[in-house]
């Protein structure tokens, strides 16, 4: 498996950054309390003041519990949900109140890569059809003859070769890695700066998903396309990721180097995650931080630390100070006040 290059810091990337994401906030309205809806409003903090930079040819690893509000980052990210305040700034041009026409020309440069690749293909079209329509849907391309040089192209780049082979068959005569590499090509055809590729592998077998991030790997050396690498599981992360942010109930609590990270984990909900991966070798392997309850319901949100009701090392602070992101040595940033 390929290592990760080697990124310092969580700077802002500057005249080479291609995302850069400021206090962005997502919250769902579920409506208003008392006798015919007069009372108080009641929100989902989906996600709560996030913030972070994706340089050029980088991979973000966003990782974190299901349900913290990594889908619903990238849907927003993407347009597909709008923001409800917040920055979103993409190849230099704030997007965050963009309407539907102009995200649809963002979208030719922000790509998604769904976690179903059963899901995400028309059983009734063929691999061909399929990977030229982004193309169709964003008039690109110039001529059919152009057009279907393009998907060669793709299909070849997401490992399926040769293309002739692919082009006339249909989802169900593919297996579970090639549908996944359908869908990475039928984003690779318009060319995208930035993939979203949420939780990419979770759907394939052990034996497929090293091929897969392989592939992610190989993409982001020769294409120079960055990557946010959404999924659950850390051990995955240190085969492609520069970087990694960890999130619980809608904000980013750890982010930093990939190895700085995974080798000396800050925050007390990140050393749970990493205590639960699967090691080989067992004389490696530590001792299991299980979590005590469940993660608190993000209408009601405990006061101070989110996550002091299931933190092992909680103090009476904690349940008082809602600490922001500060500097915790090796290029990461922390959100908690033990460590501060």
């Amino acid at each position: 498996m390929t290592m990760p290059r080697a990124i310092s810091g969580n700077e802002l990337p500057g005249k080479d950054g291609v995302l850069t994401v400021t206090n962005l906030q997502k919250r769902f309205l579920l409506g208003r309390a008392g006798i015919f809806g007069r009372g108080s409003e009641s929100y989902v903090h989906a996600v709560d003041d996030v913030s972070f930079s994706l340089g050029r040819g980088e991979v973000l690893a966003l990782v974190g519990e299901s349900g913290c509000g990594k889908s619903t980052l990238a849907l927003t990210l993407l347009g597909l949900e709008k923001p409800t305040r917040g920055s979103i700034r993409f190849e230099g041009n704030e997007i965050s109140e963009y309407s539907s026409a102009q995200m649809k020309n963002v979208r030719r440069h922000m790509q998604m890569i769904f976690q179903d690749p059963y899901e995400s293909l028309n059983p009734l079209m063929s691999i061909g059809e399929i990977v030229m329509e982004p193309l169709k849907v964003h008039k690109l391309g110039g001529s059919r003859a152009e057009q279907e040089t393009r998907v060669v192209r793709a299909l070849e780049d997401a490992g399926l070769k040769p293309a002739d082979r692919y082009l006339k068959r249909l989802p169900h005569e593919l297996s579970g890695g090639q549908r996944q590499r359908v869908v990475i090509a039928g984003a690779l055809v318009l060319e995208p700066t930035l993939l979203l590729a949420d939780e990419p592998v979770s759907m394939l077998d052990v034996s497929i998903r090293a091929e897969i991030l392989n592939l992610l790997a190989e993409l982001r050396d020769t294409r120079g396309i960055s990557i946010l690498f959404i999924t659950h599981d850390l051990g995955t992360v240190g085969a492609l990721a520069d970087r990694v942010a960890v999130m619980y109930l809608g904000r980013i609590v750890e982010i930093g180097p990939t190895m700085a990270v995974l080798t000396n984990p800050q925050h007390p909900y990140t050393k749970a995650l990493l205590s639960v991966v699967p090691v080989p070798n067992p004389r490696l392997r530590h001792k299991r931080l299980i979590l005590s309850g469940e993660t608190p319901d993000p209408i009601n949100l405990p006061t101070g630390c989110r996550f002091h009701p299931r933190c092992p090392l909680a103090v009476d602070a904690c349940r008082k100070t809602d600490p922001p992101l500060h500097p915790a040595g090796a290029g990461q940033e922390v959100a908690c006040i033990l460590v501060e």
